[in-house]
């Protein structure tokens, strides 16, 4: 059973057919331009239904008013016959609702300030009324974009930051309407409401067939959330979204766009077990082959080698990659080096010495290398120093591995010694 009809009484008289022999008598009397009258007998027959909870005779006279009133251009007589018969005693939800949906069908008929006022009045008959807050919503959207088209962008957010979106609504349109508060929120520049606001979607729909435009709509959204917020990682992982989307794959127009964005966002990201694991699994991606400064990219930075920035300045204006290529060979001198002096650093980085340092010590605090700066020497400890217990293990370690090998070549001479008698006893 609906949920808006679930606290309406039982029918006690079935009043239909006094409800179609009235209905032609109505069409008659506004064919003839008497519309009060026609109105006067609806109001009468509308009351004795509604005593009898007649849903269905209830229904077909509200809706008939609504008819009546707007066929004949009346949008203030209709906005004030709805907000009538919803706060009538005893009225039924469902018929209420039946109601404003017939009214909202013709809104487009009326022209833009009076349209305006009509849909403040039915926005005001529906809020608050769990059974019409579908109608609600919708309302309110209509009347956001409205503000939006009057260039009111602060306006339209905040009136639709107002609605709630519940389960009652449909899957789609909820999470079509939830877009819709994301991207006004955007348009405000509000990425913190922005942020709240998309938790409420579940990516796990996107993965119904037929969804493909709202999840492009989604991650579009997202990545430039993601890219204010400088959450590079996360840019390219819904560049990996949209870049594994049927459709987008399937379109030679749009896929590299999406891979030579999803790389560039993910070098940009700083170090990480998630970075580096990704950056490995698009380097097997044999489309990737087919762009050319993308794949150097990636190739730069899977590979454990010195990059010069001058090489990726020449085909990138992303500032921020100088900073990345920089720690990515300071990395692959921690790995190769167990001691530098800071001139050498300088010379390797083409940096000053206190840029040296200052990548050194990022690195450092975020765990990605040990390093240790003696300044009064100038020199920088790369080698981790072992604790007594680990260093006497590798030293006994060592005479084992010793040891092993004197034996090994005892046992070879002994050989040898033996097949020398032989062969001269032979």
């Amino acid at each position: 059973m609906d949920s808006s009809t679930t606290n309406d009484p039982k029918m006690e008289q079935d009043c239909s057919h006094m409800v179609k022999e009235l209905l032609p008598q109505v069409d008659q009397l506004v064919a003839s331009g008497k519309l009060p009258a026609a109105l006067d007998q609806l109001h009468a027959l509308e009351k004795k239904t509604r005593a009898a909870a007649d849903l269905w005779s209830t229904t077909q006279l509200l809706e008939r008013i609504v008819d009546i009133c707007a066929q004949a251009q009346e949008w203030v007589m209709l906005e004030q016959q709805v907000a009538a018969m919803a706060k009538k005693h005893a009225q039924l939800k469902q018929a209420i609702t039946k109601m404003v949906q017939k009214a909202m069908t013709y809104l487009d008929q009326a022209a833009e300030p009076t349209r305006i006022e009509l849909i403040d009045g039915l926005r005001k008959v529906t809020e608050g009324k769990m059974f019409v807050e579908v109608e609600y919503a919708r309302l309110t959207r209509m009347r956001a974009n409205i503000y939006e088209q009057q260039g009111q962008i602060n306006k339209a957010a905040d009136l639709l930051q107002e609605v709630q979106v519940e389960t009652s609504m449909d899957r789609r349109e909820k999470t079509d309407f939830i877009l819709e508060q994301m991207r006004l929120c955007l348009a405000k520049r509000d990425f913190i409401r922005m942020a709240i606001i998309s938790r409420k979607i579940n990516q796990k729909y996107f993965e119904h067939e037929g969804t493909e435009d709202l999840k492009l709509r989604y991650f579009e959204l997202m990545i430039q959330y993601d890219v204010h917020e400088e959450n590079y990682l996360e840019v390219s992982r819904h560049y990996y979204a949209i870049y594994t989307m049927p459709s987008i794959k399937a379109d030679a127009s749009k896929w590299p766009s999406m891979l030579q964005n999803m790389v560039l966002y993910l070098v940009m990201a700083p170090y990480g077990n998630e970075q580096a694991d990704m950056l490995h699994r698009i380097q097997q991606d044999h489309n990737l082959e087919t762009l050319p400064h993308s794949c150097q990219l990636v190739k730069i930075f899977t590979t454990m080698e010195l990059t010069r920035w001058s090489v990726v300045e020449q085909n990138t204006d992303k500032q921020v990659l100088r900073d990345r290529v920089i720690e990515h060979n300071v990395r692959v001198i921690a790995k190769y080096y167990l001691r530098a002096t800071i001139q050498q650093l300088t010379r390797l980085l083409e940096l000053s010495a206190d840029e040296v340092e200052t990548f050194i010590s990022k690195a450092v605090v975020s765990g990605t290398i040990y390093a240790r700066i003696d300044r009064p020497a100038g020199i920088v400890t790369f080698a981790q120093p072992r604790e007594g217990e680990e260093q006497l293990n590798a030293w006994a370690s060592d005479v084992n591995k010793l040891l092993s090998l004197v034996e090994k070549t005892t046992h070879l001479i002994s050989k040898e010694e033996i097949v020398n008698k032989i062969a001269r006893a032979i």
